[in-house]
């Protein structure tokens, strides 16, 4: 089923999917990464491929940008995007985030509780 999305739009009808949360992660003026939670995508967005990864429980990254827009969707385990300002988000499984903080401080992603992180990258135009 996934490998439909590749070439073609996708289509989004909620800002929930099962009672899974939108969220949007962006670079402010501040230069900083701000966090919208509840963010309703665009109908219809080009995606050109999906990358599929895997993390260790505990895997950290340190202070990085997204490397392009794409679109995040965690398929098991917990992660935890932290943000400049101290703050912490939490997603789980369905949760879906829109990465465009391509510029500034960025964000860190932590590996959170005891099994390992697995999401897809959608990268989008």
């Amino acid at each position: 089923m996934l490998k439909k999305l590749i070439g073609v739009p996708l289509v989004f009808g909620h800002d929930k999917i099962g009672g899974k949360m939108f969220y949007r992660l962006y670079s402010g003026d501040d230069g900083r990464s701000h966090m919208e939670v509840g963010y309703s995508p665009p109908e219809s967005m080009d995606a050109s491929s999906i990358v599929f990864r895997k993390h260790e429980a505990g895997n950290f990254m340190d202070w990085h940008v997204a490397p392009r827009r794409q679109f995040i969707v965690t398929l098991a385990g917990k992660v935890e995007i932290g943000l400049g300002d101290g703050t912490k988000f939490h997603l789980g499984v369905g949760d879906i985030m829109l990465a465009e903080d391509v510029s500034g401080q960025g964000h860190t992603t932590r590996v959170i509780g005891d099994s390992e992180r697995i999401s897809i990258a959608i990268p989008v135009e």
